[in-house]
């Protein structure tokens, strides 16, 4: 048998003391590394002055309102609504981040019509509907949804006659909403294209 012509290395032969200061360096590192992290990111698109930016009385931005505690403008029957899905952004450019929430009734089963809504909060008071981009009564469902740049967009999904199931929509609009002045401005891409 031929002996190495080398000395046995450290790592080769670790001891328990090896093992604790490997995981207490490891340790040290995850610590540094958390306090070293970047700031949060925002849903805000465009960068607004600092002096511009609602805070709270401690000094944190302003929250998005919370669709949760606010009663959208739909008939249910008793059945309740649902937020399916939400986006918050600065839309008016006003330093405070607004909410878009797709809202629909509960209806536990099929494709019930959603409306669009734009929430905001004043200062102190609770969030309420401000805009109503898509009302349920024009019987559209909401698929795609985003809130990027100061712009709502969504694909709205819809039926070209009664004769239509209602679980399979055969019609297919791009739209877009922006605020210019006081209102928010509508644009469409295809207004009924066929799915």
């Amino acid at each position: 048998m031929q002996t190495p012509a080398l000395p046995d290395l450290a790592h080769t032969a670790a001891k328990p003391m090896h093992w604790l200061a490997t995981a207490a360096a490891m340790a040290g590192v995850v610590a540094l590394a958390g306090l070293l992290q970047p700031r949060t990111a925002t849903a805000t698109a465009t960068a607004t002055a600092p002096e511009q930016r609602t805070t709270t009385q401690h000094g944190a931005p302003a929250p998005a309102p919370d669709p949760a505690d606010v009663e959208f403008p739909l008939e249910c029957g008793g059945a309740g609504t649902t937020v399916a899905k939400k986006a918050s952004g600065d839309l008016d450019g006003d330093g405070r981040p607004e909410t878009v929430a797709v809202v629909h009734c509960a209806a536990g089963s099929g494709t019930p019509p959603g409306g669009i809504y734009v929430l905001t909060r004043g200062s102190g008071a609770a969030p309420r509907v401000v805009a109503t981009l898509v009302d349920p009564a024009d019987r559209k469902t909401v698929g795609d949804f985003a809130v990027r740049d100061g712009v709502v967009s969504a694909t709205l999904l819809g039926y070209s006659s009664l004769d239509v199931p209602r679980c399979c929509p055969d019609q297919e609009e791009q739209a877009s909403w922006r605020w210019k002045g006081q209102a928010f401005v509508r644009t469409s891409g295809d207004l009924a294209r066929s799915v």
